[in-house]
């Protein structure tokens, strides 16, 4: 038969790659931005972007939704540890919405919006790549009760399985708060 959870994972892991590719572009242009000063090059700049902007953020869609419906449990720990790329994400894509709509005096503080947003999320998809790799860290008010790898994320069959029970709990190095290495 069909082997569904890797099915979905190649479909997530496609979606995502496509994201990752795509809005690389994007991306890029956000971060040049700031070394173009005038409106027309950055018109130019944002014209060259616009026909592709939505079709790119749809594949990160695809792969969240992708997440959501084959694996709920690593949907639920890895949603609640990278808000803040996807506060980036939602910034960036307000102010290149708005800087069409913006007044001439007002466009301005979209430019600075979109270039924030712009490095926010490139800097976030770093942090994001090492917390995979070194793993994300789950906690209970403020314990740490576990944290989960790559090898704890198996594909299970077993859909209502805990995330305490798929998490290295084992070996875990803790210390007092506030103590840092």
């Amino acid at each position: 038969g069909i082997d569904l959870p890797m099915l979905w994972a190649v479909i997530i892991l496609f979606g995502v790659m496509m994201y990752v590719v795509m809005d690389g572009f994007d991306l890029g242009i956000g971060l040049l931005f700031p070394f173009f000063g005038s409106k027309d090059d950055r018109d130019v700049m944002m014209n060259t972007v616009a026909p592709v902007w939505d079709g790119n953020e749809t594949w990160l869609v695809l792969g969240g939704a992708g997440l959501l419906a084959a694996f709920p449990t690593a949907y639920a720990v890895v949603l609640s540890a990278f808000y803040l790329p996807l506060v980036g994400l939602i910034f960036r894509g307000v102010a290149f919405e708005f800087r069409f709509k913006a007044s001439a005096a007002r466009r301005g503080w979209w430019d600075k919006a979109f270039i924030g947003g712009s490095l926010l999320a490139t800097f976030c998809q770093g942090v994001v790549l090492g917390a995979f790799i070194s793993g994300i860290p789950v906690v209970k008010g403020k314990k740490l009760v576990g944290i989960v790898t790559n090898r704890d994320l198996r594909f299970e069959t077993n859909l209502k399985q805990k995330v305490k029970e798929v998490m290295t709990k084992d070996h875990l190095v803790t210390a007092q708060v506030g103590i840092t290495l």
